[in-house]
């Protein structure tokens, strides 16, 4: 069992299609070695983009991250893990930066 375990819900609120019935809510429980609110938080607290965008990212990155490192002797991820690693040291950089100095947003 991981040391943190969520439920993730996902609804659909309308906008490309007009019915915001179209899908039924989407919901998972999920675990994670870490402390997903502490990440968004210190992720949006960057300001690198908007609070939003911020969340989906690390929430993204995350899920994805734990999904790969159980899978990590898949040929699939296998091959993903070391651009992996690359880009979530970049991103740490980044968001470091970004807490210290409040750098411009992301485009």
């Amino acid at each position: 069992m991981s040391a943190h375990n969520y439920r993730v819900t996902l609804e659909y609120l309308g906008g490309k299609h007009a019915e915001s019935d179209l899908h039924a809510p989407v919901q998972f429980e999920v675990g994670n070695h870490d402390d997903l609110f502490n990440i968004i938080d210190r992720v949006q607290s960057a300001q690198l983009t908007d609070t939003d965008t911020a969340a989906a990212l690390a929430l993204g990155m995350k899920l994805f991250g734990e999904v790969m490192l159980k899978h990590r002797k898949d040929p699939l991820f296998e091959k993903l893990q070391p651009a992996y690693r690359e880009f979530i040291g970049a991103f740490k950089e980044r968001i470091t930066a970004g807490q210290e100095n409040q750098t411009p947003p992301l485009a």
